[in-house]
């Protein structure tokens, strides 16, 4: 039996994709659970039932970057419509303040204690 072709997932609609997705991960958990109850005839079903969800989980992912670039594209330009665009100024805080918020720590006097070894020197004497 070969393996599934891309194409067959890239047919589906988003929703059979997201069913099919769920289905396959049910059907390797059943597999796994033939394997370790050791009534599994056929080992190489977990290649193609793992290729097959890679393969949904790939379109999948396409569709949804895809949804996202359309969503942050501006729309096209044309010579005889004029679009109106509204830029967002983003303020910066003034330069005091940033000083004042990116202060230095403060110096810390740290004091060398004694070693264990030299504590046990001082008990045993």
């Amino acid at each position: 039996m070969p393996l599934s072709k891309i194409d067959d997932a890239r047919t589906l609609s988003d929703q059979e994709l997201a069913d099919g997705i769920v289905a396959a991960k049910c059907e390797l958990f059943q597999l796994r659970l033939q394997q370790a109850t050791r009534r599994l005839e056929k080992p190489h079903q977990f290649k193609h039932l793992k290729h097959r969800i890679a393969q949904m989980m790939t379109v999948a992912q396409e569709r949804q970057l895809a949804a996202v670039s359309e969503e942050t594209t501006p729309p096209m330009v044309s010579d005889s419509a004029p679009v109106a665009t509204t830029a967002t100024a983003t303020t910066q805080p003034p330069q005091a303040e940033v000083e004042e918020s990116v202060s230095e720590p403060e110096a810390t006097e740290v004091t060398p204690e004694s070693s264990p070894s030299e504590s046990e020197a001082k008990e045993e004497e």
